[in-house]
């Protein structure tokens, strides 16, 4: 094996999800990945990549060996994750039409969320809960392949859909619920946000309503479990905006909280 040349931690066009113990020196058979690097890709014996398993550390290979059905990779050297984020965000998504739902997924991993929560309310066009469960594997994939894109190294698990009402919150999450028919006085939800920024281990968690929002009766009955309604601004979002919306403003706002706290 030729020795390893620090400078090959460049930025990854091509990395992996790789089910297996991963450590320098090893290698492995990913058979599994073949014809994507092989035929889509078209990568060569001897060019590099990057693999992950969900350890939080990320890991530079080479491939050996390379057909359209075998690939054998060399692990080189690993590292911390630099993308994974620092803090705990939980996205409750009432359910939307597979490929809004399906976006917001994508999106969601990309932009820090360690959890995510299907919850089927009233005006959910996918319901009942039950309908949602032979989509667990499709999301997961999508989930799995948003993270690979992002330099993250976990992947953030996808609870099993539920019917209204969300399930209950851990004692201390700041917990905010993005609201169209919020009164002007509301909190925008940035401001929400750096209001509970004093701890750096609060848990933060996020409700965004269906194509046709919250009855009224289910905005109540968050208020009485602790959940603070917010304003995303004067514009009315459609479902798939406002949790891609929001979810930035949070973790941009958890983000900062973390570099002070570092500084």
């Amino acid at each position: 094996m030729a020795p390893f040349d620090p400078t090959a931690w460049r930025p990854a066009h091509h990395r992996f999800f790789v089910a297996a113990p991963l450590l320098p020196g090893t290698t492995h058979q990913v058979d599994a990945l073949a014809h994507q690097l092989a035929v889509v890709l078209r990568l060569n014996d001897g060019d590099t990549l990057h693999l992950f398993n969900g350890d939080g550390c990320e890991y530079l290979a080479t491939l050996q060996h390379l057909t359209p059905r075998q690939a054998t990779v060399a692990v080189l050297a690993a590292r911390p994750a630099l993308a994974d984020p620092t803090f705990e965000l939980t996205l409750f998504q009432c359910s939307l039409k597979q490929d809004k739902f399906d976006w917001v997924l994508q999106k969601g991993t990309e932009l820090g969320v360690t959890r995510f929560c299907p919850v089927v309310s009233a005006r959910s066009i996918v319901r009942p809960a039950a309908a949602l469960h032979t989509k667990q594997s499709r999301w997961e994939t999508i989930v799995r392949e948003a993270t690979e894109q992002c330099g993250r190294t976990q992947p953030p698990p996808i609870a099993a859909a539920v019917d209204w009402p969300p399930p209950p919150l851990p004692p201390g999450t700041a917990a905010f619920v993005a609201w169209e028919e919020a009164d002007p006085t509301t909190l925008r939800l940035g401001d929400a946000v750096t209001a509970r920024l004093s701890s750096p281990t609060t848990p933060f968690a996020l409700l965004v309503g269906p194509e046709g929002g919250l009855l009224g009766r289910e905005i109540e009955e968050l208020l009485q479990a602790g959940w603070q309604p917010v304003s995303l601004g004067r514009r009315i979002l459609r479902a798939e905006t406002a949790a891609v919306a929001g979810l930035a403003l949070m973790a941009e706002r958890l983000d900062t909280r973390q570099r002070n706290t570092k500084g």
